[in-house]
């Protein structure tokens, strides 16, 4: 890690050459990059806000634990069972009927829903369909629809479809880093996911290059159907590690690598 010789805070090397990533775009505290970042999370907060007011009341804070009796964090093992059997809408589904299934459905669903097929409509509707019950999923497509607008997709640099420009990469994506389940029974369940999100525009004359955030996702999950469903789901910040002394990558580089990596089916 590196420090400034005086500020003690820390700095983020980027790419050689003396030029700041992607064509000149900058990192500082009121950067396009971060008010890109600040227009997605309040459309995720109000898409949230929505789920969970289809639930018709009830606590709303994230930080409330299930009760005195609900476990603490443990260590993931390996238990050679795999996490679902099927996809539907390609989103994984089949999810077992227990807490450790609950647990690989919140965090599988958090993946779905930071990924760019958000920002498509077809792709959305079929999300939505898929991993939340039928009556909030019936409420949630108007919202989102109303919430992905064509302006609010300028604002990312998409077109009214969805799309980047041309030669362009737009990148969303949720990396779940653990989860905690705050309550649970037969039929229902409340996880929290603690995820890293990257969101940006990669390509030369973007201006709004790929960022990271960190944010924990709280699920109200509901045994539907045979499978775990969503029926409502709150966000909040952090928490965030302190930056590393990473050295930021060019344009080139993330789109190769978005485009090389795929990601992951998520068991606990």
């Amino acid at each position: 890690m590196s420090l400034g010789d005086d500020t003690g805070r820390t700095r983020t090397r980027l790419p050689e050459g003396g030029g700041d990533p992607y064509g000149g775009a900058r990192r500082s505290g009121r950067s396009s990059s971060r008010s890109l970042v600040t227009v997605v999370g309040v459309v995720v907060l109000l898409i949230a806000a929505i789920a969970f007011a289809n639930r018709g009341g009830g606590d709303s804070d994230g930080e409330e634990g299930g009760g005195g009796d609900s476990p603490k964090a443990a260590a993931t093992a390996p238990s050679g069972e795999k996490p679902v059997s099927a996809k539907e809408a390609g989103v994984p589904a089949g999810f077992p009927h227990t807490r450790q299934g609950a647990e690989s459905a919140a965090a599988n669903y958090a993946v779905v829903l930071g990924s760019d097929g958000m920002f498509k409509k077809g792709s959305r509707h079929s999300i939505v369909g898929a991993i939340y019950t039928p009556a909030a999923a019936e409420q949630l497509r108007p919202a989102m629809d109303q919430a992905y607008s064509a302006d609010f997709l300028s604002k990312l640099g998409l077109d009214a479809n969805g799309n980047p420009p041309q030669g362009s990469t737009f990148v969303s994506r949720t990396i779940p880093v653990g989860t905690h389940v705050e309550d649970f029974d037969d039929d229902n369940a409340r996880v929290a996911v603690w995820y890293m999100g990257l969101i940006g525009m990669s390509g030369d004359k973007s201006t709004d290059p790929v960022t990271t955030t960190w944010k924990t996702w709280i699920f109200e999950l509901q045994w539907t159907n045979g499978d775990w469903k969503i029926s409502a789901d709150t966000q909040k910040d952090g928490p965030a590690p302190v930056p590393g002394d990473d050295k930021a990558a060019s344009s080139e580089e993330i789109s190769k690598a978005v485009e090389e990596y795929g990601g992951f089916t998520y068991a606990r």
